[in-house]
Formats: C-alpha cells, sequence, structure tokens
C-alpha cells in the first residue's frame, strides 16, 4: 500500500527565497527589456518605444529596492517592521516617478508630433511583456500577501503597471503601422491617477491609512 503523499507547507524561509528569486528575475529582465526596448526605439525613432524602455529601468528600482529588504531578512536581520517600512517608502516614490514620467512624455509626444518608423521587433517587445508581466505580478502579489509583506505588494502592482503600459504601446505601434496614429500611445495617462494613488498609500502606509 503507497503512502499518501503530504505537500509540504513552506516556512517564511523557503517563502523569502522564493520572494528573492522573483525579485531577481523582475531585475533581470527589466533591464533586459529597457535595453532592447531603447535600441529599437531609436532605431524606429519611437518615442513609445523608449518610454516604454525607461519605464522598465523604473521598475527596475522598485525590484531592486524589494531585493534588498528579502536578502536583508535572508541574512539574518531580524527587523522586519523596520526593514519593510523603508522599503514601502521606497516603492512608493518609484509609483510618483513613474506617474511623473508618463506624464512629461505624453506632453512630449503631443509637442513633438513625432512620427515614427513602423517597428514589427517593437511590436513582438510589447506582446512579450503582455504575456510574462502579469503572469509575473500576480506572482509577486501572492508571494507579497503570504510575507504581510506591503512593500512586495506594491512592486506587484508596479509590475501591473508594466502590463498595462504594454498594453498601451502594443496598440499605439500597431496603430501607427496601419493608420499612422503616432499619439496612440498617450493612452498610458489614464494610468496616472492610480499610479498616484498607489504611491500615496505606499508612502502612508497601512497603519497610517488606517
Amino acid at each position: 500500500m503507497s503512502e499518501v503523499q503530504v505537500p509540504r507547507v513552506l516556512g517564511r524561509a523557503d517563502r523569502v527565497q522564493r520572494a528573492i528569486r522573483l525579485e531577481y528575475f523582475t531585475i533581470i529582465y527589466n533591464i533586459t527589456e529597457g535595453l532592447v526596448s531603447v535600441v529599437l526605439g531609436g532605431i524606429a525613432s519611437s518615442v513609445a518605444l523608449i518610454g516604454f524602455g525607461l519605464d522598465s529601468f523604473v521598475e527596475s528600482f522598485s525590484g531592486l529596492v524589494v531585493l534588498w529588504r528579502f536578502r536583508s531578512e535572508a541574512q539574518g536581520e531580524s527587523e522586519y517592521a523596520a526593514l519593510e517600512s523603508r522599503a514601502l517608502r521606497y516603492v512608493g516614490w518609484s509609483f510618483f516617478l513613474l506617474s511623473g514620467y508618463i506624464v512629461v512624455e505624453s506632453i512630449r509626444k503631443l509637442w513633438l508630433q513625432q512620427q515614427p518608423e513602423p517597428s514589427p521587433l517593437g511590436i513582438l517587445l510589447a506582446v512579450l511583456s503582455l504575456i510574462v508581466m502579469p503572469v509575473l505580478a500576480r506572482k509577486k502579489y501572492n508571494t507579497g500577501k503570504q510575507l504581510q509583506s506591503s512593500a512586495m505588494v506594491g512592486d506587484s502592482k508596479q509590475t501591473l503597471a508594466c502590463s498595462l503600459l504594454s498594453i498601451a504601446l502594443l496598440l499605439g505601434l500597431s496603430l501607427n503601422a496601419a493608420f499612422d496614429w503616432w499619439w496612440a500611445p498617450i493612452a498610458g495617462l489614464a494610468m496616472v491617477p492610480w499610479l498616484l494613488k498607489e504611491g500615496q498609500e505606499a508612502l502612508c502606509g497601512k497603519a497610517c491609512c488606517d
């Protein structure tokens, strides 16, 4: 008679290691995506692609903050509350940085009215990001909830923002290629109120907001 296999319940240390792996993946993926996007944007003279690449670097900053938070815990730092509070503040500021960047870039696009060249590789990059980012955001959100980490939950929303910007980029590049609608990527402006709200909540912290 075979023994029943009981699933192993992950302890906090295992979940911390999972958080670290997710953040390493976030940083490596976003830096790679950012560099590729900026290069493709330069080739196609596409402000939308260059802007998407710079957004990827902002996301990398948020990932670095949360990685630092959990690596500190893994290395024996026991002041979880202090680590969490500091990381949450940095994540909060990254929301404001991202929202400010979107506003500036959108105004710049309208002002310059620059007609970019069609970029099939840019469209492929947007599709890839649209596949990867929602899955990564969900994994980070679930892990953050399990660890009761507002910083990681906030970082998961940064990743979600990146996936929403991927939609704006995909629509913009596709509509530009099909109809010469160069202004379509400014749809990202619709995200700014949500980003500001998330940034304010992160800076305030759960205890303060409650």
